[in-house]
């Protein structure tokens, strides 16, 4: 750091600038009133101006500054001058700037004028490392906090929707909102993991910053000490230099004290006392200070004693003033350049870290800010497109509607077992009137149709309600039987994302109407109007319908018993197998129509996510549906009996036979590439 070249107009204007200017030194500290460098009573050959370069930049204060040149007089009179170095005069010209434009230059400037500018900064880095330290550990522990309530959100939203999924909680309309409600929470746990991952990052982020800047104030520090070292080590060096050059200038005057000694004394007697005795006592105190006597001392002696003194006068002034010229050369550099790199390095250091903070701060404010945005934003949806909200899918439910459909599943499931007081009997011991079951499907339970505007529809003496499955086939010449096809075509085109598709009822006036449409003429019958896409449930109902009142099931009653059998199998591998058996024992036109129907259902289950009318769902409806309503007399007709009580086994047939729809129809020719 204090090895780069680096100059600026402050910098390079001190090359040009007048010495006579005492205020002219930018950043720099004055340096303290430089002492004479050789005391005026020292005369010496030795001690002749040195030439040396002009000092730039010149202090600002002192009156003896080492801008100026330096003199004393010799005792001829002759003035000796001593310049000072110019320590600025080794920066080229061409280096980079001490100060950065965009850095601050007159914090800067104030900093070099405290005394106390280098542990000023040290201190101030010193607290926003405390500071950057403590934010660091705050993200860390909110990342924690928000990476546990994350994950426990998350799981806590899985597990309950797979736990609703096994037990025999509500259907319809409120497992569908419940189902949606907790992938909302799901969601949500997702984006606060999220958060706490970048809550990490820029903790991590702040821990690095802090190491950083902590490193390089040691570093800093470091380099500071070492400059105040020098210069302190200089400053001594020149004391002492000075201490040894009076105790000589000392001893050289009293040797020309001792060589001098009558004339000084003779002035002296005649200056301080007319009388001979105070003369005496002066003169007796001035040879006792130079620790001489008159007499008996060789002339000779004394001129060698003062020639061996000049000669340690010359070169202990000689190695005072090169000491001193040592001294400020460092004392020069390091308040002038040293000193403001120090202090620039240490302020960029504080600015790191305080920047560092404070971007990360506001960087969690905008994260956390941004989380409640998100949550808010999954909760109620700005825009139509987003999704639907956790209100709107609580509002969803249609417990009216779901009632309705449990209540008609139920039947389906369990209308031929007896669980209450007995409905029918003889009329004279009190019992009411025979009412027609739920199981026997909607035309025991609807009025007759008016003979309004359909009654007026022309029969052409082809029905396909309550006509054997494989008469139909062979009168029509197909393979599979146009009603199913025709309903399959108009429920797929309309209904394959309608909620709780073949679940939901029509009707009871549409259904009878369009039973009887079809009934008369079934290619004249439109699905794809008005009348029958706005309700699509009446087209569902007209063909469960169609399927309950084949005289003979479409599972056969000859094969009912094995399909039982077969679905009580628990492992499933085995039961697949078995039902597999029993689906190619079927006559050539049921197998064709089974093959139809499940195609159908498969498709309809594939859109689970949507119509909520899962593989499961589909064989409760479809189970007695397909199983037909089994009596004790063997036939499909009477009063059910007993065979109900196989309605579980039904569905488990149609829910594993529509499991492996592939396996069981689709051969690999047909299954494309």
């Amino acid at each position: 750091m204090g090895d780069d070249g680096h100059s600026s107009p402050t910098w390079e204007s001190t090359d040009h600038s007048d010495p006579s200017n005492p205020g002219h030194a930018p950043y720099g500290r004055s340096p303290p009133g430089n002492p004479s460098l050789i005391h005026e009573s020292v005369t010496s050959p030795a001690l002749t101006s040195v030439p040396i370069k002009p000092a730039s930049p010149p202090p600002r204060s002192s009156s003896d500054s080492l801008g100026r040149s330096s003199t004393s007089r010799r005792p001829d009179g002759r003035p000796i001058s001593v310049d000072r170095k110019d320590t600025l005069s080794t920066i080229p010209s061409d280096a980079a700037s001490l100060v950065e434009p965009s850095f601050d230059e007159h914090v800067l400037r104030a900093l070099c004028e405290l005394d106390c500018g280098v542990p000023l900064l040290l201190d101030r880095i010193k607290q926003s490392m405390v500071s950057c330290r403590e934010a660091s550990v705050f993200f860390k522990k909110r990342a924690v906090l928000e990476e546990e309530y994350g994950k426990s959100l998350h799981k806590l939203a899985r597990s309950t929707s797979e736990v609703y999924s096994m037990n025999d909680g509500k259907a319809g309309s409120f497992v569908h909102a419940w189902q949606s409600s907790m992938k909302l929470h799901e969601v949500m746990g997702e984006n606060r993991i999220k958060f706490a991952q970048r809550l990490n990052e820029m903790s991590d982020e702040l821990a690095s910053l802090a190491k950083e800047v902590d490193k390089n104030r040691k570093q800093t520090k470091e380099l500071a000490s070492r400059y105040e070292r020098a210069l302190q080590e200089a400053e001594m060096n020149m004391e002492k230099s000075k201490a040894r050059l009076d105790v000589s200038s000392e001893e050289l005057e009293r040797v020309l004290l001792q060589k001098e000694g009558e004339s000084l004394n003779e002035s002296a007697v005649q200056a301080k006392s007319p009388g001979v005795l105070g003369g005496k006592r002066v003169l007796g105190k001035a040879v006792a200070k130079g620790g001489l006597l008159l007499k008996g001392k060789n002339p000779g002696n004394i001129l060698r004693q003062e020639d061996d003194i000049r000669s340690r006068v010359s070169s202990a002034s000689d190695s005072y003033r090169k000491a001193f010229t040592d001294t400020q050369t460092i004392r020069q550099e390091y308040f002038n350049f040293q000193l403001p790199r120090i202090l620039r390095a240490l302020k960029e250091c504080a600015d790191e870290i305080d920047l560092g903070t404070q971007y990360h701060l506001t960087r969690y404010a905008f994260l956390f800010e941004s989380i409640v945005l998100t949550d808010g934003s999954t909760l109620v949806p700005v825009a139509s497109d987003e999704g639907v909200g956790l209100k709107a899918h609580i509002e969803s439910i249609d417990n009216r509607a779901d009632f309705k459909i449990y209540m008609q599943n139920y039947a389906y499931a369990r209308g031929g077992v007896p669980r209450g007081p007995r409905r029918e009997g003889p009329a004279e011991e009190g019992f009411l009137p025979p009412l027609p079951t739920l199981g026997g499907g909607y035309a025991a339970v609807q009025p007759p149709p008016n003979n309004g505007a359909h009654s007026q529809i022309p029969d052409r003496g082809r029905p396909t309600f309550g006509v054997d499955l494989r008469e139909q086939m062979l009168r029509d010449s197909v393979e599979i039987p146009p009603i199913l096809e025709k309903c399959c075509a108009a429920i797929e085109k309309y209904g394959l994302y309608s909620q709780g598709i073949y679940r939901i009822s029509g009707m009871a006036r549409k259904v009878n109407s369009l039973k009887e449409r079809l009934d008369k003429d079934l290619e004249s019958v439109d699905l794809d109007s008005d009348e029958w896409t706005s309700d699509i449930n009446n087209v569902t109902s007209v063909l469960k319908l169609w399927f309950r009142e084949l005289p003979d099931p479409l599972l056969t009653l000859n094969l009912h018993q094995g399909f039982i059998d077969a679905a009580k199998i628990e492992n499933d591998r085995l039961r697949h197998i078995r039902l597999h058996e029993r689906v190619n024992d079927l006559p050539d036109a049921n197998y064709a129509t089974l093959k139809y129907v499940m195609g159908h259902l498969h498709r309809i289950s594939q859109c689970e996510a949507v119509n909520s009318m899962s593989i499961q769902n589909l064989a409760i409806v479809f189970g007695p549906t397909l199983f037909g309503q089994i009596y004790g007399n063997g036939s499909a007709t009477g009063h059910a009996n007993g065979g109900m009580a196989d309605a579980a086994f039904q569905n488990k047939a149609i829910e594993t036979i529509l499991e492996h729809y592939t396996d069981i129809f689709v051969d690999e020719s047909e299954a494309g590439p």
